[in-house]
């Protein structure tokens, strides 16, 4: 085993302490762009504990067919109605069928393809669909509407973490999170992510910048 794929499959099980804040906050969250679960992206080694833990397992949540029915009508209505397409494809990726979240995101898009929340969403369902390339250039698109965007940022850094392995990279995006949106949620979960880093590789954290005029 190389000696990187070591520090990353430590860093992996550091990164266990965000998970209860990303699985607690992606449906609230999910409505100004969704966060990657962390729980579908650790070591095999870990999922599988988890699902003997669990007695199987993890079934998907059960779609909801009545909201589907409900937007849909909407949609046929008001074709142009970006909000009803949003919820639509949010509705899809709750019950974790991301080929569907994804059609619905990319017609969101074309109605409104300046909306960074929706443009992340569509990032992460790439990501869950096993195209990773395609999530980080969504998460650029995002960027490049709002450059700000913490939410985008934070996918960005677990993205490259678990999908590219380049933990330098996620380090990088989440000292952004950091320097950019402090005392936030995704602040806290990026610099335990960062703490999580650096303690596989066996050195304390750089501080942040201080954020540009503070």
């Amino acid at each position: 085993m190389r000696a990187d794929s070591i520090v990353f499959a430590i860093a992996g099980i550091c990164f266990g302490i965000i998970l209860g804040w990303v699985i607690g906050t992606q449906q609230a969250s999910r409505r100004n762009a969704t966060q990657v679960q962390l729980q579908q992206s650790a070591p095999a080694a870990s999922a599988t504990a988890g699902d003997a833990a669990a007695g199987g397992t993890r079934q998907p949540p059960a779609l909801d067919e009545g909201k589907v029915q409900s937007l849909l009508t909407i949609i046929k209505s008001d074709p142009k109605n970006v909000g009803a397409h949003v919820q639509l494809a949010n509705t899809y990726f709750d019950a974790e069928r991301y080929p569907d979240a994804i059609k619905w995101y990319e017609e969101a898009l074309k109605l409104d393809p300046k909306n960074p929340d929706a443009s992340t969403d569509l990032g992460v369902s790439y990501y869950y669909s096993g195209r990773t390339d395609d999530a980080l250039k969504q998460f650029e698109n995002s960027l490049k509407l709002n450059p700000k965007h913490a939410k985008t940022l934070f996918n960005k850094g677990i993205v490259l973490a678990f999908g590219k392995r380049d933990l330098q990279g996620a380090t990088d995006a989440w000292q952004q999170v950091v320097q950019l949106a402090p005392g936030t949620p995704e602040a806290q979960a990026a610099q335990q992510g960062l703490q999580g880093i650096a303690a596989a590789r066996g050195r304390a954290p750089a501080p942040s910048p201080a954020p540009p005029g503070g």
